[in-house]
C-alpha cells in the first residue's frame, strides 16, 4: 500500500511517499481503508522528535518505531480481528489509531491503518470523511478536559485559542452545556470563532483578557501563553482553570520535556489553589468519549470546519500549512481510491 514514511526524527520535509506492507489487525483491532486523516500538532511532535521525552514514551529512542505518521482516520472497515464485536466490514468509521494517550506515530497517513476497537466509532451520517477525520485527537482532549460536570448551566467560560483544533471543539462543548462563551484568538480567526457559537470574541493582539478586569468561571487555555498569576486576575475565586499547553511547534516549552514541567507544577500547586482542582488523571474511556463525539456531530452540536485538504503525497505541505498558523479550520490529508 502507499503510505507516508518517516525514517528519522527531524523536518517534515524528510517525509516521503513509499510502498509499505499492509498491516494486519490484532484480535481487538479493525483494519480501516483510510479515506481521510487529519494533521494536528501531535503529529508534528513525533515527526520532529520534540520534546525529546516522547522518544522514551513509546515513540522510539533513535528513530520512530512506527514509520507511518498520523493518528486520526476516517474510512471504511476492511476487516476485523477475532475479538471485535461492534464493527463489520463495510462500516464507515472514524477514530484514533493509537492506544491510550501516547506520543507516537499511529500509521494513519496510509491507504490502510489498524485501530483498536475501543478508539473507533461509527461515522455519523451527513458528516464527510474529511470532517470526521479531524475530530478524534482534538475531540478526545477537549471532551476529557471539559466534561459537563465542570460547566454548570449559565457558567461564564473563556476559551483561549478558540479557533484551533481543541479550542474550536471546546467552544462548542461549552455552548452545548449551556455556558456563555468568550473566545480568544487572532483577529483574522474571530469570524470562525463566532460561527462556532461563541457569544463574544476577543482579539488577543489588541486586548489582554487577563487585564480587562472581567472574570470568568472557567478558563480553558490551549496555548498557555499567560502565567497562572496572570490567569488568576481573570478567574472567579470559585472558578477553575484548565491548561492544555500547546508548545507552538517547538517555539515554546522545554526542548526535552515540553510543557510537562509546567503541568506538574500546576498539579503540585493545586494543593493550595482550589482553582486548579477538578481534573482527572484516570485513563479516558475512549469508547464512551468517541460515542459522545459521534452523537454531538450527528445532532449538529459539534461542527467541523475544514480549511484545506491535501492529497496523501503532499502530507509534508499539509504539515507546513498547519505550522504556518494561517489555517482557518482543520487541515486534512485525503487518501483517494
Amino acid at each position: 500500500m502507499r503510505a507516508i514514511v518517516q525514517d528519522r526524527y527531524g523536518s517534515v520535509d524528510d517525509l516521503s511517499l513509499s510502498d509499505v506492507p499492509r498491516p494486519d489487525p490484532a484480535e481487538d483491532e479493525v483494519l480501516v481503508r483510510v479515506r481521510a486523516a487529519s494533521v494536528h500538532p501531535d503529529v508534528w511532535h513525533v515527526v520532529a522528535g520534540r520534546p525529546a521525552v516522547l522518544r522514551l514514551m513509546g515513540s522510539g529512542v533513535r528513530r520512530p518505531r512506527e514509520r507511518v505518521p498520523g493518528t486520526d482516520v476516517a474510512g471504511v472497515v476492511e476487516s476485523v480481528g477475532s475479538a471485535v464485536t461492534r464493527f463489520e466490514p463495510g462500516d464507515e468509521v472514524f477514530g484514533e489509531t493509537v492506544r491510550g494517550v501516547q506520543w507516537r506515530n499511529g500509521g494513519a497517513f496510509a491507504e490502510y491503518a489498524t485501530a483498536p476497537e475501543e478508539g473507533v466509532a461509527l461515522k455519523p451520517s451527513g458528516v464527510s470523511f474529511e470532517e470526521a477525520a479531524a475530530v478524534p485527537t482534538a475531540g478526545l482532549m477537549a471532551l476529557n478536559n471539559l466534561p459537563q460536570r465542570r460547566v454548570p448551566f449559565g457558567s461564564r467560560v473563556l476559551v483561549n485559542g478558540a479557533a484551533g483544533g481543541v479550542g474550536a471543539i471546546a467552544v462548542q462543548l461549552a455552548k452545548a452545556y449551556g455556558a456563555h462563551v468568550t473566545g480568544v484568538d487572532h483577529a483574522s480567526k474571530l469570524a470562525l470563532v463566532r460561527s462556532l457559537g461563541a457569544d463574544r470574541v476577543i482579539d488577543y493582539t489588541s486586548e489582554d483578557f487577563t487585564r480587562s478586569g472581567e472574570q470568568w468561571d472557567l478558563i480553558f487555555d490551549v496555548p498557555g501563553n499567560h502565567s497562572f498569576k496572570a490567569i488568576r486576575r481573570a478567574l472567579d475565586p470559585r472558578g477553575s482553570y484548565v491548561l492544555i499547553g500547546h508548545d507552538a511547534f517547538g517555539a515554546t516549552g522545554h526542548r526535552w520535556l515540553g510543557s510537562i514541567p509546567r503541568l506538574l507544577g500546576l498539579v503540585a500547586r493545586s494543593a493550595v489553589s482550589p482553582q486548579l482542582r477538578g481534573g482527572s488523571f484516570a485513563s479516558p474511556d475512549k469508547r464512551q468519549l468517541m460515542g459522545t463525539l459521534a452523537s454531538l456531530m450527528q445532532t449538529g452540536q459539534l461542527r467541523v470546519v475544514v480549511d484545506r485538504i491535501f492529497p496523501l503525497s503532499q502530507a509534508p505541505q499539509a504539515m507546513r500549512h498547519l505550522m504556518s498558523g494561517q489555517s482557518l479550520g482543520r487541515v486534512v490529508v485525503r487518501i483517494d481510491d
